[in-house]
């Protein structure tokens, strides 16, 4: 049975690793959930239960300290600090099992991590990605800015089509048995000095921004994370609860 109803929560500002941790469970729980109904279903030959057996899924929002994340397909050069350095910086440093290279989190960004179970949706996994794409372009649009897709990267992007392109929201996810975990980082109002340290998503000539920077004032973040949590809902169909 397909299920729409999306649990949201909002971790507000939380420690990298304890998030993941959080995560993980929320998303082997799910996908244990459909190993059973699946085996249940090849041994019951479509037993009625299985239908009252929905898969559930959750949207995330949250803030993280300042660190670095390496994905799975990223190179650790990327990180232009030493262990020193991070401490100097006050930033932490995670090798984590998402696609993507290295990105950084921080304050004044928010972070979503939809676990969803995308049976419930579609089985599409770059449509997947372009939604929450698009519900970035449709959020920033309300502010008066023109989001944007880069041919060849994922991602939100302003001004793509000349020298001056800059990503202000990044994707890195995972996906297992169509269950997500992982998401985006959607700059908002965000320290952008932190992205120095970095080869940002492995892209070494094109620069990172935020809203703040762009709209040359500090934004209203909760503002901003209702504006998203629309966009996402009516784009996916979803029934938040």
């Amino acid at each position: 049975m397909k299920n729409k109803n999306v649990i949201f929560q909002d971790w507000g500002l939380i420690d990298y690793k304890d998030a993941w941790d959080k995560q993980e469970v929320l998303f082997a729980e799910t996908v244990t959930l459909k190993t059973k109904i699946r085996n249940r279903k090849i041994t019951s030959e479509g037993d009625e239960d299985d239908e009252d057996t929905p898969t559930p899924n959750y949207l995330i929002f949250c803030e993280h300290p300042h660190v670095y994340t390496l994905g799975k397909s990223g190179k650790a050069e990327h990180l232009l600090l030493d262990e020193k350095g991070l401490k100097e910086k006050n930033a932490t440093f995670y090798f984590i099992n998402r696609g993507g290279d290295i990105t950084y989190h921080g304050p004044g960004q928010i972070v979503c991590y939809p676990i969803l179970d995308l049976d419930n949706f579609f089985t599409d996994i770059h449509l997947y990605l372009r939604t929450l794409e698009e519900a970035v372009i449709l959020t920033i649009a309300e502010y008066g800015l023109k989001g944007e897709r880069y041919p060849g990267y994922t991602g939100v992007w302003l001004d793509p089509d000349n020298e001056n392109a800059r990503k202000i929201c990044a994707l890195g996810v995972r996906c297992s048995r169509w269950v997500t975990m992982h998401g985006m980082a959607f700059n908002v109002n965000t320290d952008l000095d932190y992205f120095k340290n970095i080869i940002p998503c492995g892209i070494d000539d094109k620069a990172v921004t935020s809203m703040q920077h762009e709209l040359g004032k500090k934004i209203d973040i909760e503002e901003v994370k209702k504006i998203l949590k629309h966009h996402i809902s009516v784009l996916f169909n979803m029934e938040m609860v």
